[in-house]
């Protein structure tokens, strides 16, 4: 059985009293495009920065490839990061960028670097403060891949992209981690995006883990019943319920479960990703010590 590319065991991370990710427990299979979502806020960017070292715990532990993220060269080498904005240098041109990558990474692919740089219709000699939003992030993700790395960890590469820019690099990423069955951790506040990419899910809220798993399983275990006004308890055993809402006559819930649902008074509906995602950001979070305050 292969290693799971990220595994975290009661990881937490404060800043003083400001608590940025908290008790965070889970595992990300192999060759899996792994979706991140999350308001703003909620610790995802913490706990990417966690996964590639920039960051050290405060509590629990993380592992990535069977390693100590950050501890070295040889753990370096194996995970490419595009942070949320996408860093490029302004006064350097997409060939000084690829020289670089060549310089600096061990197992840099230059035919793959030029190649992707020819497909996405790059001038090698335009400089990089003279590019589009789309642009520059086409090219910190081919900065980011052709390093070869075994796993790919995107901070929300699209967020500020317009929308045929933001199709253009997850087209991109799609066509490359096919081809190279290189895992993929996406982070990203919009849901559409990662419906159409991703095949795991975690979803965070106010820096704590709310559901992680694979997108099949999740969607087959999760429904949205509507019936008679009821209150939650009496619904069938074995049912959790993760948001509900009333009228005078009538109660809708969403629920998660793992056994069929077997009640003729309820109408019983599947989900849609986003449905799912927004059921769990919805959902009330135990409180803090009063002295706590999440930070990003």
């Amino acid at each position: 059985m292969t290693d799971p590319v990220l595994r975290a065991t009661g990881l937490t991370k404060r800043y003083g009293r400001r608590v940025a990710l908290t008790d965070c427990t889970l595992t990300v299979p192999e060759g899996r495009v792994v979706g991140l979502v999350g308001p703003n806020g909620a610790g995802k960017t913490t706990l990417l920065q966690l996964a590639v070292g920039m960051l050290t715990p405060t509590a629990g532990s993380i592992t990535v490839l069977g390693g100590r993220p950050g501890a070295g060269p040889a753990q370096l080498a194996k995970v490419g990061f595009v942070a949320q904005d996408a860093p490029t240098y302004a006064n350097l041109t997409v060939a000084e960028h690829l020289r670089f990558g060549r310089r600096t990474n061990p197992g840099w692919d230059q035919a793959l670097a030029e190649e992707r740089i020819a497909q996405i219709d790059l001038d090698p000699t335009q400089k990089a403060g003279r590019l589009s939003g789309g642009q520059r992030a086409q090219l910190a993700l081919t900065l980011a891949v052709a390093k070869r790395p075994e796993l790919l960890i995107l901070d929300e590469p699209v967020a500020s992209l317009d929308p045929i820019a933001r199709r253009e690099f997850l087209r991109a990423l799609m066509a490359y981690t096919a081809e190279h069955h290189t895992s993929v951790i996406l982070s990203s506040h919009l849901v559409s995006d990662l419906e159409r990419v991703c095949d795991h899910l975690i979803v965070l809220t106010a820096s704590r883990v709310r559901v992680a798993g694979e997108v099949d399983e999740l969607m087959g275990s999760h429904y949205r019943l509507t019936g008679a006004r009821r209150d939650p308890a009496d619904l069938p055993a074995g049912v959790e319920v993760i948001e509900h809402s009333h009228t005078q006559r009538q109660s809708t819930f969403i629920v998660r479960s793992l056994v069929p649902i077997d009640d003729a008074s309820l109408t019983v509906e599947q989900l849609t990703l986003e449905d799912l995602v927004l059921a769990y950001l919805s959902r009330p979070v135990a409180p803090r010590r009063p002295e706590l305050e999440t930070a990003r």
